[in-house]
């Protein structure tokens, strides 16, 4: 079997907006509360280089922890998903949070981080699978294109609300009483979750199979469809892309252009606030095309040539600045399209799995970016390194591409 059908699930023609409006905001909120946590350390790292005396390689070695966990938990969740449903596995993500951010306001040295990694990372690696199982079941199917645009919008809002939230509080209270803030945060959201239940319960795989009368599969025969391993591709290498933006725009615009601190994270928020941007045009394009893997391919080559230009060294600092932001643009677009041609390349009955091993190929990414653009880094080829992340950005279009052609369109 090389092939995946999508079938889209029947959808009354009149689900109003509220409801699913509804539902939208619930996952697009959980799914700011999952971007929140990839800076729950990051952003303590300079606190815990100075209270607990470590180094980089130390608190870098936590952000590994916490992508390997994430990325394992995140494979493994999709089969839960299926089995249980993705309510109760949502509902526990924000349990392990609350006591992820109560267990940092405590720790007295580095074992205890490491903890705090481990936890964050089980926590974070529910989301996917869970979001998307409920979007794509509760969420009306002419909507679903701006549920995706939504979804991928509200997880860079995490991101933006992460610094601001955790900085303000330790600055009145110090880092622990951030900590315990953001522990009262999660409690909130997910008794907000819990109240609105309702709107977030899905069907199992084996009640969807019973319900039409049809034997299930065994849980592992969609690993056998070589579309998933396409899309996992994807996955991982646009991601790895994505993290040498996050992890050395800053310090190559320093290093190529000579560039202030201040102006080269400016232009990091610029690139990510340019993506947000783009994921809300991209959800209309995405509910107007079926040709999702195209579209993706458009906006991942029009990053990687943006990228490259960046990467020559020929344009000025003002320049790089500007079209580096542009890039975040073009990817952010194709985001949207992105989640669409997941979902037109997903089995029936087998969201929670399918979407759980895609994803964890960006866990994987971010997990593996660092070691190999690392070392061009610290041999200080910059350009080398954008260069080498738009040269990666052109193979996902080759992967997503291939994800169309191995997807029946119906």
């Amino acid at each position: 079997m090389t092939t995946a059908t999508f079938t889209a699930t029947a959808q009354p023609q009149t689900v109003p907006l509220r409801h699913d409006a509804t539902v939208i905001g619930l996952v697009g909120l959980a799914h700011a509360s999952s971007h929140f946590s990839h800076l729950l350390l990051p952003l303590m790292f300079p606190v815990f280089m100075k209270t607990f005396d470590l180094n980089y390689s130390q608190v870098g070695l936590l952000m590994s922890v916490f992508f390997v966990v994430s990325g394992i938990g995140q494979a493994c969740a999709g089969f839960l998903v299926d089995r249980l449903g993705a309510r109760p596995l949502l509902f526990a993500a924000m349990g392990i949070y609350v006591l992820t951010c109560l267990l940092a306001s405590m720790v007295t040295g580095y074992n205890g981080l490491v903890v705090v990694a481990v936890l964050a990372g089980l926590g974070n690696a529910t989301f996917h699978p869970v979001d998307f199982t409920i979007l794509n079941q509760r969420v009306s199917a002419a909507r679903l294109g701006y549920a995706f645009s939504a979804h991928g919008l509200t997880g860079n809002l995490g991101w933006a609300a992460a610094p601001v939230f955790m900085a303000g509080v330790s600055a009145i209270g110090g880092w622990r009483s951030a900590y315990l803030a953001a522990a009262v945060l999660y409690a909130l959201i997910g008794g907000l979750l819990i109240v609105q239940r309702d709107k977030l319960n899905t069907q199992t795989a084996h009640t969807a199979a019973a319900a039409v009368s049809a034997p299930t599969e065994h849980s592992f025969a969609f690993m056998k469809l070589p579309v998933v391993w396409w899309c996992f591709s994807f996955f991982l290498l646009s991601t790895m892309t994505l993290a040498v933006v996050q992890n050395y725009a800053v310090s190559i615009l320093k290093a190529l252009h000579g560039v202030s601190f201040a102006a080269a994270t400016l232009t990091l928020t610029a690139y990510m606030l340019a993506g947000a941007l783009g994921m809300l045009i991209g959800g209309f394009v995405a509910a107007r095309t079926r040709t999702s893997d195209r579209v993706v391919a458009l906006c991942m080559a029009c990053g990687a040539g943006l990228l490259a230009l960046c990467g020559t060294g020929w344009l000025s600092a003002q320049a790089t600045m500007t079209v580096l932001a542009a890039t975040g643009f073009a990817i952010g677009i194709g985001g949207p399209s992105r989640d669409m041609m997941i979902k037109r390349a997903t089995p029936k009955g087998a969201t929670g799995r399918v979407y759980g091993l895609v994803y964890s190929g960006l866990d994987t990414g971010f997990a593996i970016s660092p070691m190999v653009f690392g070392a061009l880094m610290d041999r200080g080829q910059y350009g080398a390194t954008l260069l080498g992340a738009a040269v990666t950005l052109m193979l996902s279009v080759v992967a997503a591409l291939g994800v169309g052609q191995r997807t029946v369109r119906s």
